[in-house]
Parts: structure tokens; sequence; C-alpha cells
């Protein structure tokens, strides 16, 4: 069997058996650690196989000078436990933050509104691109035009033009298609 010193040599040196070695001689001692701060044996068995993947990884970073193997090793299984128990706990955060959202009824919306939706985006996509983006921009994102030329690199008066040649573009081929008659409502309009 090797000494540390000549696994540590050569797992430095890329031989995945030395890797091998390694696990054998100090993965119980890591994932001893590892179901301690964790208390979970799966979540241990994770941290533990994610330890020897990263000392693989980083394996040029670990000096003999500087402590043991198994020291080297423990340091590494502690800070991806900490990274798990951290992740963990933004989870369960999240999880609760959407737990404490009220419930949104589900709105039943109407044929001629589903209509109207799919010729929007089916006119929308007969568009010059700029046009279509900026419109995409103002519309669905609710940017204000200084907004848009910030996020497109545009001038301020293209982005108006856009905007404003846009509405006219979909208005035009609305009317032309026939889209809007009689009591069929497009929702409320704004002015550009």
């Amino acid at each position: 069997m090797s000494s540390d010193d000549e696994l540590a040599r050569r797992l430095r040196a890329g031989d995945e058996t030395a890797l091998r070695e390694v696990y054998d001689r100090h993965g119980a001692a890591v994932l001893y650690l590892a179901q301690r701060l964790l208390g979970n044996r799966a979540d241990a068995e994770d941290v533990t196989q994610v330890t020897f993947v990263a000392a693989w990884t980083g394996r040029d970073g670990f000096d003999p000078q500087r402590g043991t193997m198994l020291g080297w090793l423990l340091g590494i299984a502690r800070r991806k436990a900490v990274d798990r128990i951290r992740s963990s706990a933004r989870d369960q955060r999240t999880a609760e933050t959407v737990q404490a959202q009220p419930s949104v009824p589900p709105v039943e919306e109407s044929p001629e509104r589903i209509v109207d939706r799919l010729l929007v985006a089916d006119e929308l996509e007969r568009l010059p691109g700029e046009q279509r983006r900026t419109l995409e921009l103002a519309f669905f994102d609710d940017l204000t035009h200084p907004q848009i030329a910030e996020a497109t690199g545009l001038p301020l008066g293209t982005v108006k033009s856009h905007l404003r040649r846009g509405m006219a573009n979909l208005r035009r081929r609305w009317e032309v298609d026939g889209a809007t008659s009689g009591s069929r409502s497009t929702g409320p309009s704004r002015t550009l």
C-alpha cells in the first residue's frame, strides 16, 4: 500500500488508480463527516461523490507541506456540505415564498379573445425584426421608450419610429384582414 505522500504524487500526476486508492482509504471518513453535517445519508453520498470529483479536478491544489490528504479531503467535503445546506435553504425559501402567494383563480378566456391573441401574434411575426422587437418590449415587457433604446442599442428616435410604424402596420393588416369587426374588442388602447 502506498503512503499518502506517494499517493498524492500519483494523484497529482493524473493517475486514475490513485484516485480509487484515495477513495478506498479516505472515502468512509469523508462520508461520515458529510453525514454528520447533513444528517441525511443520500445527501451525504452525493457530497462524498462531489468531494472526490473536486479532489480529482483540483488535484494540483493539494500540497502535502500544508497538511494531510485526509485533511484536504475533509476540507473539500465540508465546503461541499455547506454548499448543499445553503442550496437546500434557498430551495426551501423559494418553495415557501411560492406557497405563500395567493392562488389566482383561472381566468376563462372567450374564444374571441383567444383568436385575437393568435391574430396579433401572427401579425407581429410578419413585421420586420426591429419593429417587432420594439413592440414586444413595449407591450409584453412594458418598457418605456428610453428603456427600449437602452435594451436594443437603438437611438431613441429610431425606437419611436419603429413603434409608430409597427403599430401602423399592425393596424393596417388588422383592418385589411377584417379582424376589427363589430363588437370584438382588443382591450384597452395604449398611446405611443
